[in-house]
């Protein structure tokens, strides 16, 4: 069982600092930081635009956080909030689209080489249990039932 947990652990830690270096070194040319990359994910995937309540709950951060990510990107005119209603959108610009094209090729080439020597089955396997997994350590974490 302690071996299992030190791999989970240590699998898991490796491979999320390897995706925050991954978005650092790709955000970089557009002078970004990786706390960019999942706004301007989610903001290319709603083209309708998102709340600020609803983007920080797709990308899984505090709502300062995300205001703060917010005005980092609309002071470099990657997005547009709009102004006067309650729950504004929020919504890329097209400066704001075209990075998000670029993040698309740079996920796509991402997901590739990770997914390489990994049959689909695998794959769904994997994701259907790492979810679950996910799910069971936040019951536990705010004291529910998985």
């Amino acid at each position: 069982m302690l071996d299992r947990f030190e791999q989970f652990t240590a699998s898991v830690g490796r491979m999320y600092k390897c995706i925050q270096r991954i978005k650092n070194r790709e955000m970089e040319e557009f002078g970004l930081r990786g706390t960019h990359v999942m706004c301007l994910h989610f903001l290319d995937r709603h083209p309708e635009g998102l709340t600020s309540a609803e983007l920080s709950a797709a990308c899984g951060e505090d709502k300062a956080a995300i205001s703060r990510v917010v005005a980092e990107l609309r002071e470099r005119e990657l997005v547009h909030v709009e102004e006067g209603r309650y729950r504004s959108r929020v919504r890329l610009t097209e400066g704001g689209m075209a990075v998000a094209l670029r993040m698309r090729e740079i996920i796509r080439e991402v997901v590739t080489r990770a997914d390489q020597g990994v049959s689909e089955e695998e794959l769904a396997v994997f994701y259907r249990v790492f979810a679950r997994i996910s799910a069971n350590l936040s019951a536990y974490v705010h004291g529910e039932e998985p």
